[in-house]
This record gives structure tokens, C-alpha cells and sequence, in this order.
């Protein structure tokens, strides 16, 4: 594609998605919400996507009670979309997940530790981080892996890292209920990561999109696409809600991560610029191409 703006296209696309929550035997969340019909609304979004995503990050809590069922239908819807955009699929665990089932059911292993991985896309390193406690709905990282990150990172990737894991390290101001479920000890993961090439941590578990920086390392968590986290309830410590179901589209450049929350629910559309002034705009000199939409008295904007 041309490029239009001030900046080349993005170097890396990367999907990132988070607590889909799906449950065996295609039952209801809570009675009432459909967690694999939302799924399949996330995939469609994502095929409309341009230019396609290199990888989809799923950033934990991928199935609601570790049931088998529940990864086989996440594997069979997620894998054949992906395979159709040409990106790989970075499964994180989540507190919900079990380790065992999840390693079975999404790598076809046995291995029932931690669920530590790493992952490459021209040049970009994504490693997934497992912060589950079993037993528990708080996150953690031991010793062990930590050290563990600490090789991987010591050799820096082409084009830098992302980290993948499923309890974000950063403050809670909206939602303090989550503050009793957080990532434990998370000045162990910044001494870690901090002078290496991690350029991004993709996170989980509020299911709301939020921001922060972490050791200076710019952090972004997707919202579920299960049911969300009203981040301003009346009258509840915590509320759930089926509406505002989305992902967030990460783009890689050379010196910065562009963020972009995508909604699994399109809008009623309420104004339009059709596809062949696109088509146009690519035929045209750049010069010209950008007097058609800057002009107020242009075609583009009348």
C-alpha cells in the first residue's frame, strides 16, 4: 500500500485478544452469555483486518473450568482463522486454565509445568509468560522462571520482545476488588526485564482495556471477549457486564507500539467513505491524494 502520512507501514501486526472463557459442552456464561459466539464474532472482526495480523496473543483464561471440551472448540475455531490470515497463535495461561488440561488440550503435551514459551515473527520475539497459581485466581512468577526469562532475554531479538502473561503488572484504580487477585512480587519481573529489549507486555484478566508502563516498558490490557468489567458500577464492589467486548490491534514500529482498540460489536454506521475513493487515493500522486481529503470542498469531503 502507498503510504500516505509521515510514517512507513508498521513493521509487525499482532492481534491481541484475552479472556475468552469458554465452557464444555457450549454452555452459557452465567445463564446468559454466549462466550463462543462472541469468539466467533472476534475472529470475523480480525478477517476484516488490513493488513492481516502476523499473530493472535491470547492472554489467558482461555477456558473457564480447565475443561478439555472447551480447548478443543478454542482450537477449532481459533487455528483455522489464523491459519487463513497467515499468523501463528500464542496461547498464554490464565488463572482459569489448569495446566495440565491446557498443555494437553492446546500443545498436545504432557508436560504439566510451568507454561513458559517463546515465539518468533520476522524478527519479533513473543514470549508467554504462565503467572497461574494453582489454586488461585492471583498471578505469580517463581524463581525458577524468572530465571529462566532472564537467558531467554539476554539475547536480544532483531526487532525487540513482547511479553505475554495474563495478570498485568501495573496499579488497579478502578477496579480495586482486582487488587486482591494481582500479579505478586512484580519488582522481581521489572529487576528482570528492565535494560533488556522488551518493548511491550500484552495482559489480561481485568476484562477492561486499560494502559500503563511497567520498568519503563509500556503495558496494554485487552478487554475480555467473554463479558467486561464496568469500570464504574453503582452500587457493587464488582460488576460484570455483556457489553463492550473488544481486542486491541498492536502495531510494531521501529521506535514505538501503536495501540488500537477494535470492538467486537460494529456500530450502526452513521457515515461513510466507500472503497473506491481507497482505490482512488492509491492511483492518484500523494500530492493529490491528499488534497482529495484534506479539502473541505473536495469530492472526499462533500
Amino acid at each position: 500500500m502507498k503510504q500516505l502520512g509521515q510514517y512507513a507501514a508498521a513493521r509487525h501486526a499482532v492481534a491481541h485478544l484475552s479472556d475468552p472463557h469458554l465452557i464444555g459442552g457450549g454452555g452459557l456464561h452465567y445463564g446468559v452469555i454466549d462466550n463462543v459466539a462472541h469468539l466467533r464474532r472476534a475472529m470475523d472482526r480480525l478477517a476484516a483486518v488490513r493488513p492481516a495480523p502476523q499473530a493472535l496473543v491470547f492472554t489467558g483464561d482461555l477456558a473457564d473450568r480447565a475443561e478439555p471440551d472447551a480447548y478443543a472448540v478454542l482450537r477449532s475455531i481459533v487455528e483455522p482463522a489464523a491459519a487463513e490470515m497467515g499468523a501463528i497463535v500464542v496461547w498464554t495461561m490464565g488463572n482459569h486454565d489448569e495446566r495440565g488440561p491446557f498443555a494437553r488440550g492446546l500443545f498436545d503435551s504432557d508436560d504439566d509445568g510451568f507454561q513458559d514459551r517463546v515465539h518468533h515473527i520476522d524478527g519479533l520475539r513473543i514470549v508467554a509468560l504462565d503467572t497461574s497459581v494453582p489454586g488461585y485466581h492471583h498471578g505469580d512468577l517463581r524463581p525458577e522462571q524468572l530465571a529462566w526469562l532472564a537467558e531467554v532475554l539476554s539475547t536480544p531479538a532483531e526487532h525487540g520482545t513482547l511479553l505475554a502473561m495474563h495478570h498485568p503488572p501495573l496499579p488497579l484504580p478502578m477496579i480495586r476488588a482486582a487488587e486482591l487477585i494481582e500479579l505478586h512480587d512484580q519488582q522481581a519481573l521489572a529487576d528482570v526485564i528492565a535494560g533488556t529489549d522488551v518493548r511491550g507486555i500484552l495482559a489480561g484478566h481485568l476484562h477492561l482495556t486499560t494502559w500503563s508502563t511497567f520498568a519503563g516498558v509500556p503495558v496494554s490490557v485487552a478487554s475480555a471477549s467473554c463479558y467486561t468489567t464496568d469500570p464504574a458500577p453503582v452500587d457493587r464492589f464488582v460488576s460484570g457486564v455483556d457489553a463492550g467486548q473488544a481486542f486491541t490491534m498492536v502495531h510494531a514500529y521501529d521506535d514505538r507500539l501503536v495501540h488500537t482498540l477494535v470492538p467486537l460489536e460494529r456500530g450502526v454506521e452513521v457515515s461513510h467513505v466507500g472503497s473506491d475513493i481507497a482505490e482512488a487515493v492509491e492511483a492518484v500522486p500523494i500530492d493529490q491524494a491528499r488534497e482529495l481529503a484534506s479539502s473541505k470542498t473536495s469530492q472526499f469531503n462533500n
